[in-house]
């Protein structure tokens, strides 16, 4: 079968054996290209697995399903409690980068992984589910908004930070959202978002961009005690603004993949958020590509300021 692997900093098609081994055998739909393969590929990260952890298929009994991209333990005391992203296999666990990943034509992943889609939600849509599990499981942990007040804003108006959008509407709350480009505002203001401009004094600001300024933005636009949720990855490491964080006393909070929280998983919750909200693939998906277009499909994903939000690959 074909799979989509990073070899000295290129994107590659490889014909590679079928998964085998236990699990589940998916033939995938949909799988997204995420910042985070972007960056893999820069640094050559992950060399030797299949890409790929935004992913959506079909069953051999035909289900409809997303895929949590995780292969825990499932009986430490991290997955025991339902933080299975903070299983101790660390890293490992992750498909497309400790594992293989879904930029492939099948991919083989523990029953567990499965999320069964909602009425109405496709394959070929349902890769959003993961981006949109990384904004639910933020704002679960920050136990949103019981604690966190009512003003909330958005730094970064990539994929995480748009998904983030609709995660915080579903509690009824208008977010602010703070973006650099004009395709990207645009999507935030279609998907319900305030382009905000000078506001500041924010009980919970959702970091989206993984970057030191961003970083400091959002602790300067966030009010004295508030929180700042950190969505973004620092691949580079993290300098703290540490005398503007102290003397607000903000709290930082990072957030990493998703878990569960009694019998409800993040994922679930995503799903469901995305087959209520029938307008997002359209608006966040602005791209589609055969998987034998990968190399066109990941320069596109790169190229920000030609409008480009989320591009898809589709086996």
């Amino acid at each position: 079968m074909r799979a989509i692997r990073c070899r000295n900093g290129a994107i590659t098609i490889l014909d590679v054996p079928q998964p085998a081994g236990d699990g589940v055998r998916v033939r995938v739909a949909s799988a997204g290209i995420c910042g985070s393969d972007l960056h893999m590929i820069a640094s050559d990260f992950a060399s030797a697995v299949t890409l790929g952890h935004e992913i959506a298929g079909t069953t051999p009994d035909g289900t409809p399903v997303a895929i949590e991209p995780v292969s825990v333990c499932g009986v430490c005391d991290a997955c025991v409690a339902g933080d299975t992203n903070l299983c101790v296999r660390g890293m490992t666990i992750l498909h497309g980068v400790g594992r293989d990943g879904g930029m492939a034509d099948e991919i083989l992943v523990p029953e567990a992984a499965l999320v069964r889609l909602p009425a109405g939600l496709t394959p070929s849509n349902a890769c959003l589910a993961e981006p949109l599990g990384i904004a639910v499981h933020g704002l679960r942990i920050v136990r949103f908004p019981r604690e966190t007040g009512r003003r909330v804003g958005i730094i970064g108006a990539g994929p995480i930070g748009l998904c983030a959008i609709p995660a915080v509407a579903a509690a009824g709350i208008e977010p602010v959202l703070f973006g650099r480009h004009d395709a990207q505002k645009v999507a935030g203001r279609r998907l319900g978002a305030i382009i905000g401009e000078a506001e500041d004094g924010f009980d919970l600001v959702i970091e989206c961009a993984g970057t030191e300024s961003a970083l400091e933005e959002a602790i300067t636009r966030c009010r004295p005690g508030g929180t700042v949720l950190l969505l973004g990855i620092y691949w580079d490491g993290m300098n703290v603004p540490g005398f503007l964080l102290g003397t607000k006393e903000v709290r930082l909070v990072p957030s990493y993949l998703y878990g569960r929280e009694g019998a409800v998983r993040d994922m679930e919750t995503a799903t469901a958020i995305l087959a209520s909200r029938p307008d997002l693939p359209e608006i966040l998906i602005t791209h589609r590509f055969p998987l034998e277009a990968a190399e066109e499909a990941f320069r596109t994903a790169a190229d920000r300021k030609a409008g480009t939000i989320k591009v898809v690959l589709e086996p």
